[in-house]
This record gives C-alpha cells, structure tokens and sequence, in this order.
C-alpha cells in the first residue's frame, strides 16, 4: 500500500501533466498556423536553424534523428519555399551550410510569438498571486528537467532563444 508521500507526488504528476496537455496543446495550434507553408518535419528544421545558426545538412540529419536523405528532401524543399539558403562553407568548400532565410526566420519567429501569445493568455486569467508564485516554480523545473537540455528543444519545435 503506497503511504501519503506517494499520493502526494502522484497528484503533483498528474498535475504537472495537465500543464504539460496545455502546453501541447499551445505546441499544436501553433504548428497549426504554418502547416499551409511547412510540414512538422520542416518546422524542426528551420527551429534547428533559428536555434542553432547555420548548419551541414550531416548536421541537420542527425539532429532530426533521420537518413541523411530525408533531410536533403525536407531541405531541398525550404530552398525551393525561400526559406532556407544553401551556399558553400567557407570553412570547407565540400561542405554546403543551410542557413534560414528573413523569410525563414520570420516564420519561426511568428510560430514562437503565437506560442508567446497564447501562453501570456492564459498567465493572464490566472490570480495574480498564483502567476508570480509559478515563474521560479517552473524555473526550477525546467533546471531540474537535466534529461531535455537545451540543445534538444529545438527537435521538438522550441526555439532555445529568449523572446
């Protein structure tokens, strides 16, 4: 029979998984914005990009976790969309550098503002009091989350820059 403690961090789980739906859910909708002009797959790329600055497409490919086929496709059509340059590393000549385009990095900054937007929206039908307590709560959480750094946000569409 599971004691007190257990419940507790039980109904702290659940808890944190109804916030985890939320956000989600915001993830979704935002995807949903520009999924007329690029696919999920796409997205994580040009958020790879924003997050990261330009990269080889080995580079892409293995942040994607896919063939480095899949990613010459996914790649081969935001150069065809203006949204991706591809040019020549000039640290190395064999190697082609995809970089976002303005036009690419406005439409990864107009994902991130619709996820800003729909974030400062329910923060703002929240009681004041409770919204002040939840930014160091979520901080720490966040710093406690040492299995998803940084660098692996961008995989699952976040960009890693600060707004």
């Amino acid at each position: 029979m599971a004691g007190p403690g257990a419940v507790e961090q039980a109904l702290d789980v659940e808890a944190v998984m109804a916030a985890a739906r939320v956000l989600v859910a915001v993830s979704a909708r935002s995807v949903a914005e520009v999924d007329e002009v690029v696919s999920l797959p796409q997205l994580r790329v040009m958020v790879m990009l924003a997050s990261r600055g330009a990269l080889n497409l080995t580079a892409v490919a293995r942040g994607l976790g896919v063939h480095s086929s899949n990613a010459t496709r996914a790649c081969d059509r935001l150069v065809a969309a203006g949204l991706v340059e591809r040019r020549d590393d000039p640290a190395d000549r064999r190697n082609l550098v995809l970089e976002l385009t303005e036009q690419g990095k406005l439409l990864v900054e107009r994902v991130m503002d619709h996820r800003r937007a729909a974030i400062a929206g329910v923060l703002s039908r929240m009681p004041p009091l409770n919204r002040a307590a939840l930014v160091p709560v979520l901080q720490s959480f966040a710093a406690a989350a040492t299995e998803l750094q940084d660098e692996d946000a961008w995989s699952l569409g976040w960009t890693t820059e600060p707004a």
